[in-house]
């Protein structure tokens, strides 16, 4: 309105027609001076790509069934005529929302055939949601047998199967994340095309491509995890892990004992101050070359036991290796190490 008023003023103060410009009989010098407040004006504010363009408003309401978005403000058509990316079909419920879609979900390495098979539904009931006669209901049946008898025709297929769902379901017991289940999987593809897996136990196969594909991610979690959650020996994994990494050629990256810092501390309940400062001990560790050659869920515990000590959340070296899974051993003489070389004033 204040943009209206201005030009109006300006018009009355330059002699020019207003009437003719609103009947369209506009003179080139008028729409000049005109154009000119227009942009001149210092009321006007910048457009928001996601606010109105009349009123500034940023309630923007979008009617999918006309496909316009307006203004709730000053009703202001923005955009018209857009394109439905949904289906052209309507669903009121959500089985009738299944049984007329079309897609499936994304190609996934989880399960044996790649989630490519089709299934006969388990609802006899025909394309209209008719019940199905006792006779046809009885074919369907034996389809529904043969169907899944057919997804499984050899014992390739079968290995396949088991040791698919053996991952998902140490990955699940872990809470692995998406990603390193279907490295896994991968992992595990490549090995029965290598034929790394004949005369070697199956299990110890499984454990030990999830051991590769959580290292390969930087995912804190070492053999003895797998081992507890598995049905393989912790040597039986490392065995298989060692065959794999050879054959293979993975390209591993070097875990950091940081790594492990985070899993540790929220196991033993220590505090932020705790974890950074262990964190600040191992870089330092890190650049005069303490941590080379070391286990570094070793290195990490140690690197917790002094930061514990100096923060004032003591726990004891049993307590510490027992989490880490590690001897008492070894985290005293990483603490050792580290206190020496660094050096650090930790008082026990």
């Amino acid at each position: 309105m204040s943009t209206l008023v201005d030009s109006n003023i300006w018009y009355h103060n330059h002699d020019c027609d207003l009437e003719g410009i609103l009947n369209k009989n506009i003179r080139e010098s008028d729409i000049t001076k005109f154009s000119s407040v227009i942009t001149n004006n210092p009321h006007k504010k910048e457009h928001n790509p996601g606010a109105c363009p009349n009123c500034g408003g940023v309630d923007l309401v979008s009617d999918k069934r006309r496909g316009e978005t307006a203004c709730s403000e000053c009703g202001l058509v923005i955009d018209e005529d857009q394109i439905d990316q949904g289906p052209e079909w309507r669903a009121f419920t959500a089985e009738e929302d299944d049984a007329k879609s079309r897609t499936g979900p994304p190609l996934t390495e989880r399960m044996h055939d790649r989630g490519l098979s089709t299934m006969i539904d388990w609802r006899d009931r025909d394309s209209y949601g008719k019940t199905l006669k006792p006779r046809r209901r009885s074919e369907i049946y034996r389809l529904r047998k043969w169907q899944r008898r057919i997804r499984m025709s050899d014992a390739r297929e079968r290995g396949l199967t088991y040791a698919l769902s053996e991952q998902d379901r140490i990955g699940s017991q872990l809470e692995l994340p998406r990603s390193v289940r279907e490295t896994a999987a991968l992992l595990y593809r490549k090995a029965i095309e290598k034929r790394l897996i004949r005369g070697r136990s199956m299990d110890s196969i499984v454990g030990a491509t999830l051991y590769a594909a959580c290292k390969m991610r930087e995912i804190p979690v070492t053999v003895e995890d797998i081992a507890m959650a598995s049905k393989a020996k912790e040597k039986d994994i490392n065995r298989s892990y060692r065959i794999l990494h050879r054959k293979m050629g993975l390209q591993v990256p070097v875990v950091r004992p940081g790594t492990y810092v985070e899993k540790l501390a929220r196991e033993m309940q220590l505090g932020e101050k705790t974890k950074s400062r262990a964190m600040e001990i191992l870089e330092r560790a890190r650049e005069k070359g303490i941590s080379q050659g070391k286990s570094p869920t070793g290195m990490a515990a140690a690197a917790l036991y002094i930061s514990a000590v100096m923060e004032g959340e003591r726990r004891t070296q049993k307590e510490i290796a027992s989490v880490a899974k590690v001897t008492e051993v070894t985290v005293r003489n990483r603490y050792k190490e580290l206190v020496k070389k660094l050096p650090l004033k930790v008082y026990v």
